[in-house]
């Protein structure tokens, strides 16, 4: 067994609860990222889910977010621990990313998607449909907004583009200024 990168590109970006060695901004390409993926268990509840992020195919797109090199020793605990977390509808998946700016070699390592077809997939919606959802969902990890908020900070401190997470973070913004619910 050995050390692995796992690649964050939501709520791991901001928010990891494992033990790992080392992190770094990272990028994939092909894969675009797209609130369209329920949540039922963390950021909403069943009958009433919120919108955490998926990967979609996008040959031209490049996906920014946060690799976390996890060491042989933690690797299976850490694993389990993802598997649970990541269990409403999303699947392990091999891929390669890139350090940009670091002028480091590119590196396997492992990835979590939700993929049409599975239990929680919302997919494409309006801009402002998914924003509103958005705000008026919650979970057992607390409000759809957050999630929303923290991964745009995070990605925008990184200097990420993602014009997606950006506008919905906008309207979710522009909802909350117009006393919206």
């Amino acid at each position: 067994m050995s050390d692995v990168w796992v690649f964050g590109y939501g709520s791991l970006v901001w928010r990891p609860d494992f033990p790992f060695e080392e992190d770094r901004v990272a990028t994939i390409a092909g894969w675009g990222r797209r609130f369209w993926q329920g949540s039922t268990d963390h950021r909403g509840v069943p009958g009433a889910p919120g919108r955490v992020v998926t990967l979609i195919e996008d040959p031209s797109a490049v996906c920014w977010g946060r690799a976390y090199l996890v060491s042989a020793q933690s690797r299976d605990e850490v694993i389990r621990h993802l598997d649970y977390r990541e269990k409403g509808g999303y699947s392990l998946h091999e891929t390669e990313m890139a350090f940009p700016g670091t002028g480091q070699r590119p590196a396997d390592g492992l990835i979590y998607i939700a993929t049409p077809g599975n239990p929680n997939w919302l997919g494409d919606a309006p801009l402002p449909e998914i924003a509103a959802q958005v705000r008026s969902s919650k979970g057992p990890s607390g409000p759809n907004t957050e999630y929303v908020v923290e991964l745009a900070r995070a990605l925008a401190q990184m200097g990420a583009d993602d014009p997606h997470v950006f506008d919905l973070a906008r309207h979710v913004a522009e909802m909350d200024g117009a006393g919206q619910t």
